[in-house]
């Protein structure tokens, strides 16, 4: 009795140990719990970061970061958040549980942020420059870069089989395809007239591409390197985010000031939100309930109920409200970059 004891008391203490990462093990790395919840909020004009308790909408802090920041990054390994102040040729790194800045990283032109699935390397988009950045994401050196020698390269998603990535190029109506492993530019395809946001869902081929200049989402097979169906959304169709049951995408309609919510089973829009101003950027909170979304021309947050569609509040912002990240607010362990894009597959 007493060896089965012994026996017992080692076998938990081992699978206790293993949970707690030692013996080789990771447990669970998900940013849910470990970081107060908070919205981060980049001012393009105004070069400043302001911090949102969701709970009760107020801004509660506001830090000047570098020259015109797009984006706020959640890292590949959910530890940090990266302002990427493209202009200010930097990354101001935020660390999530106090939410004050603890560094600055000088970094070309990082007009967007991005991270391999399997983590081993960051990708800054360096848009004016016509090129991905890849770089070692813990001394940031360079170890590549791709020319994308197409105006506006800003946005991406990658393929299920995580050997290549699709790139918008904005300003020239095109899309782009790297190879991952040669970190190479392998093919690239003419469509609609400004395509912007990149969406994969997970578990799923097809890539979905916000295009606001024909004011829908075009769908794309990766693999085939073929559109497949153009779906309209609404006047200047410009950001993609997947609802957390992955059943929905909202498209922000920027131009219009709506919201669709397109059905992915039937590739239909099934409601139209309708949010005035100019939704550009958003994320939800971790229940799902709540889009927090940026009104890029219009200076404030607004924050819309995903059940009605019903507005619920207006945070005045800084000028310039771009890619803000609501953090945490995913189940995943691994963020793929930009401003909340999460590995689900």
């Amino acid at each position: 009795m007493r060896k089965w004891f012994y026996l017992v008391s080692l076998v938990s203490t081992v699978a206790l140990l293993a949970l707690q990462g030692n013996f080789g093990l990771e447990a669970s790395a998900s940013a849910l719990g470990r970081y107060p919840e908070r919205v981060y909020v980049p001012s393009t004009i105004g070069n400043t970061v302001h911090v949102i308790d969701p709970k009760t909408f107020k801004i509660i802090d506001t830090f000047p970061v570098g020259r015109q920041p797009h984006h706020v990054t959640p890292s590949w390994d959910l530890t940090r958040l990266y302002v990427n102040n493209t202009y200010g040729d930097s990354l101001t790194v935020i660390d999530p549980a106090s939410g004050k800045v603890i560094d600055e990283i000088p970094v070309i032109d990082p007009y967007n942020l991005y991270f391999t699935p399997d983590g081993s390397k960051a990708i800054v988009v360096a848009e004016r420059y016509k090129r991905l950045d890849f770089r070692d994401p813990k001394t940031w050196k360079l170890i590549k870069s791709v020319s994308v020698p197409w105006p506006g390269v800003d946005h991406m998603a990658f393929t299920r089989d995580r050997n290549y990535l699709v790139a918008s190029c904005e300003w020239s109506g095109r899309i782009a395809k790297v190879d991952l492993n040669k970190l190479e530019l392998v093919a690239d395809m003419k469509i609609g007239e400004k395509p912007i946001d990149v969406l994969r869902p997970p578990n799923q081929n097809l890539m979905y591409v916000a295009d606001q200049g024909v004011h829908g989402v075009f769908v794309i097979d990766p693999d085939s390197w073929k559109q497949l169906e153009f779906i309209p959304t609404g006047r200047g169709a410009h950001g993609i985010l997947l609802s957390h049951d992955k059943k929905s995408l909202y498209v922000s309609n920027r131009l219009e000031g709506t919201i669709s919510v397109l059905d992915l089973a039937t590739r239909k829009v099934v409601k139209t939100w309708k949010t005035g101003a100019s939704p550009d950027m958003g994320q939800l909170s971790p229940d799902g309930k709540q889009f927090w979304i940026s009104s890029r021309y219009h200076s404030d947050i607004r924050v819309i109920d995903t059940e009605t569609g019903k507005v619920l509040a207006k945070i005045a912002t800084d000028p310039g409200p771009h890619g803000l990240t609501y953090f945490p607010a995913s189940g995943a362990d691994h963020s793929l970059g930009h401003n909340g894009v999460y590995l689900e597959d």
